[in-house]
């Protein structure tokens, strides 16, 4: 039953009109430990441009691909973390931490020459988003935290939440499988696809952006996942496990951070709302998604942020 489930629960993604495979410019930054993969559509040196950071811990760039569609208006960086996507892949543990993530920021802002951006995080994206924006860097112009994972204490008890009003045999597969070897590999992982494809990415990529993923060396890192977080989104034993970051809420800049959640989010849009309101900033809600927004329904992503970043550029 689980796999039926998962199956039945997708549907066919879009790709946004004006979305652009190709980048127009493309670098290899360093940074400690390697250099990080950084491609640029839109020309740089006009409006603020948007530095998108992708999740995981370990996925990479192509899930913001949808967002190269705003290049029409200002320039759109996408980028992988080290060891992910087109980056370098040294696979040194010593790599996996927050402030070493959070430093390749910075590291793509000072190559490019960048005076004033955006920065947009999604999912683990958000918390080096936060990390990054807590510091009120004067070259920020508008943070975007997307569905972050701000606390994980607050993020498991979510993942709870949302597990408890799954169908029984698969909320009870799910418990098991916590336990390794308590049920066999094959069933847990569909009914894991199951609790996915209703509260982390609800579309099948469209064939042009699952094909550019498919060519990418490393789409997924599971090895830097499990050893940040976990085996499954809904439990973490990784190094971010205490992992606590709603201090760092009322040190943002309230007027210009907008915090956003999927309608079905696992990230559930009360909690991100919640953490919008101690930062005293703006929360909003896109409908027909869950986690993955850009994928789900860009559309009215798009619609959210073009005048949002207009409204910031000044």
């Amino acid at each position: 039953m689980p796999a039926r489930l998962a199956a039945q629960a997708l549907r066919q993604g879009a790709t946004s009109s004006g979305l652009r495979l190709a980048p127009d410019q493309e670098a290899m930054v360093p940074v400690t430990g390697g250099r990080i993969y950084v491609r640029v559509n839109g020309a740089l040196g006009g409006k603020p441009p948007i530095l998108f950071i992708h999740g995981g811990p370990g996925s990479s760039h192509w899930s913001w691909l949808n967002a190269t569609a705003l290049a029409d208006d200002r320039a759109v960086i996408l980028y992988d973390q080290l060891d992910c996507g087109r980056s370098d892949r040294p696979g040194d543990p010593v790599n996996w931490t927050v402030a070493r993530f959070l430093s390749e920021i910075e590291a793509i802002r000072v190559h490019f020459g960048i005076a004033r951006w955006h920065v947009l995080g999604g999912s683990w994206g958000g918390t080096l988003a936060l990390e990054y924006g807590a510091t009120r860097p004067s070259a920020l112009a508008g943070l975007v935290l997307q569905s972050p994972l701000i606390s994980t204490e607050i993020w498991l008890r979510d993942a709870a939440e949302l597990k408890a009003g799954m169908p029984a045999d698969v909320r009870d597969l799910l418990d098991r499988c916590d336990t390794p070897g308590a049920a066999p590999q094959a069933e847990c992982d569909a009914a894991t696809a199951a609790f996915y494809a209703r509260h982390v990415r609800q579309v099948i990529p469209p064939p042009a952006i699952a094909a550019y993923r498919d060519a990418l060396p490393a789409p997924f890192a599971e090895g830097l996942y499990n050893h940040m977080w976990g085996r499954a989104e809904f439990t973490c034993t990784g190094t971010l496990k205490d992992y606590d970051g709603q201090p760092l809420l009322e040190q943002l800049d309230p007027k210009r951070t907008l915090f956003v959640a999927g309608q079905d989010d696992e990230a559930r849009p009360a909690t991100v709302a919640n953490f919008a309101i101690a930062a005293g900033a703006r929360f909003a809600e896109i409908p027909d998604a869950a986690h993955s927004i850009m994928l789900d329904n860009p559309a009215a992503y798009m619609d959210l942020l073009r005048p949002w970043l207009a409204r910031q550029d000044a």
